[in-house]
């Protein structure tokens, strides 16, 4: 399957699902938890109308890259300045990203910022093509740690 480097929206009712091909390492959580909405093999891989806004939502959390985010179109995004004093919960998978459970802002060595949603995996094993960010490479590497 060939992967689009854009990001895309997939939207219905007050629900819109973002996913950034660039970021997704593979996982399968997606399509093997919700397989109505996930579908790998059809076009579009995402179907929103397989299964009700809150499943939909329930299993993009559980997205271990943050390549599956989703945003409610009534409410504003948070910004950075509601971030401020929340605790920020971070897991060190073995052999494996640095994840970042909460909302995060990421600022970049170029100056720029992004407000994450969700999961968002970071590299540690340093061969990722899309750094900060995961994109599974620690497997085909041999990275332990």
């Amino acid at each position: 399957m060939l992967m689009p480097k854009e990001t895309l929206r997939y939207t219905k009712d007050g629900l819109t699902v973002i996913w950034k091909p660039n970021q997704c390492i593979h996982s399968t959580l997606c399509w093997k938890g919700l397989i109505e909405v996930f579908n790998p093999k059809a076009r579009p891989w995402v179907n929103m109308e397989g299964s009700t806004a809150e499943n939909i939502m329930e299993q993009v959390k559980k997205c271990p890259s943050g390549a599956l985010s989703y945003e409610m179109n009534q409410e504003p995004n948070m910004g950075k300045e509601s971030m401020e004093g929340k605790l920020m919960s971070i897991e060190i998978l073995k052999n494996g990203p640095i994840l970042i459970k909460t909302e995060c802002s990421i600022k970049h060595s170029d100056g720029s910022e992004e407000v994450k949603s969700g999961s968002t995996a970071l590299c540690r094993c340093g061969a990722s093509s899309n750094k900060p960010f995961c994109d599974g490479s620690h497997n085909k590497v041999g990275f332990e740690g």
